[in-house]
């Protein structure tokens, strides 16, 4: 069973050896519609932090020369946003740690100055004008402007899980961790971006949130989730459905576990869950991302003793971008990230050998990225 919250995993997991080569952050993306035209557009918001216990009063910038130079790894919290399709951008605004209110606990919330994020709601803003971005290649992001007041209410978790359960966690063997809390989320409320206003409804949001910690970034580095489904068998829209894939090579210590993902599909109420971790259920994955001048496909088989799940997917590179981050030791491993939000096609889904139905998908968070050679 993964539909099971817990917001201790969405606490600060900085602590530790992570203190000082660690990041963590919460993802949330969703579609909200122009209050003028009427038009839909996915936005994205997500609160970085990174190397606690290097921190300072202004923010540390792992890309910027002086501090390549000198050795120095990034420090500070990055409040990253954007939008997808038409006028894809993303938009970071740093501050240093001695300016962070971060409640360590549970329920967590960060706070820097207006920009604010707990489990039921972020408010915030990111200005940033061309003659900076252009200025500031360290800043990592374009220019533009948004700023947004949500309500977020997390529907239907992903509770991966780890073979060893808390053992790993507290060991911190694993490169990187993942958790959705909410990888069903209604969003509600308004964003303003570049100066027109969005409006964000819970049935219309087709929402998502997320977390990711760890010390480094898979590599491949795959992820698809979507909540807007339409059975083609039935012609019913699925309105307690959602699925979820993230992974690529998960990494153990030094040891690369090649062509691994965790999947799960919440089915009307039933429970579809293809996760390596758990080795008793005999997962196995086949997939393929593939890159044309104009597109991005993602095709992944996965199967276990009892089920089957087969999804193939389609992103216009246009309505897509090439999301940015660093690593704890100042490294930018993935230089072509893509990462879209307009994601189209179709989940097969088997149970035993017989089709359980063919579904349709759009609105769909989507990315794909691999690093080799030398890294800034």
């Amino acid at each position: 069973m993964f539909n099971k919250h817990d917001i201790k995993r969405d606490a600060v997991q900085l602590k530790g050896q992570f203190g000082m080569f660690g990041y963590d952050w919460w993802w949330h993306s969703f579609t909200a519609i122009n209050e003028k035209t009427g038009e839909e557009k996915p936005f994205f918001i997500e609160f970085f932090l990174i190397n606690p216990e290097r921190g300072e009063d202004e923010p540390v910038l792992g890309q910027l020369r002086e501090n390549k130079r000198n050795w120095f790894k990034p420090s500070y919290l990055m409040v990253k946003c954007g939008a997808w399709g038409k006028r894809a951008v993303q938009l970071h605004r740093f501050f240093g740690w001695n300016g962070i209110d971060v409640n360590w606990g549970v329920p967590f919330s960060i706070k820097a100055e207006d920009c604010y994020l707990n489990e039921t709601e972020t408010r915030g803003s990111v200005k940033v004008l061309k003659e900076e971005a252009e200025a500031h290649p360290e800043w990592m992001c374009e220019y533009g402007e948004m700023s947004w007041n949500l309500k977020i209410n997390k529907k239907i978790a992903f509770n991966v899980g780890y073979g060893a359960g808390s053992l790993m966690r507290k060991l911190k063997l694993f490169e990187m961790y993942w958790h959705a809390e909410g990888m069903k989320t209604e969003f509600s409320g308004e964003v303003i971006f570049n100066g027109e206003r969005y409006i964000v409804s819970p049935e219309t949001s087709y929402g998502y949130a997320d977390k990711n910690w760890g010390r480094d970034f898979t590599s491949p580095w795959l992820w698809i989730s979507s909540n807007n489904l339409v059975s083609e068998i039935s012609g019913k829209r699925l309105e307690n459905s959602v699925f979820d894939i993230g992974g690529g090579r998960p990494k153990i210590g030094k040891i690369n576990l090649n062509g691994k993902l965790l999947s799960a599909f919440y089915y009307e109420g039933r429970e579809y869950e293809f996760n390596f971790s758990k080795f008793w259920s005999g997962t196995k994955t086949k997939f393929s991302c593939h890159e044309t001048d104009y597109e991005l496909t993602w095709h992944v088989e996965q199967w276990n003793r009892r089920d089957k799940m087969v999804t193939d997917l389609t992103c216009l590179k246009s309505d897509m971008l090439l999301i940015n981050y660093e690593s704890p030791f100042g490294k930018k491993k993935h230089n072509r990230l893509w990462n879209g939000g307009n994601g189209k096609g179709r989940v097969e889904l088997y149970h035993k050998g017989e089709l359980v139905d063919r579904i349709a998908v759009s609105n769909a968070g989507c990315e794909y990225g691999e690093y080799s050679g030398p890294q800034s």
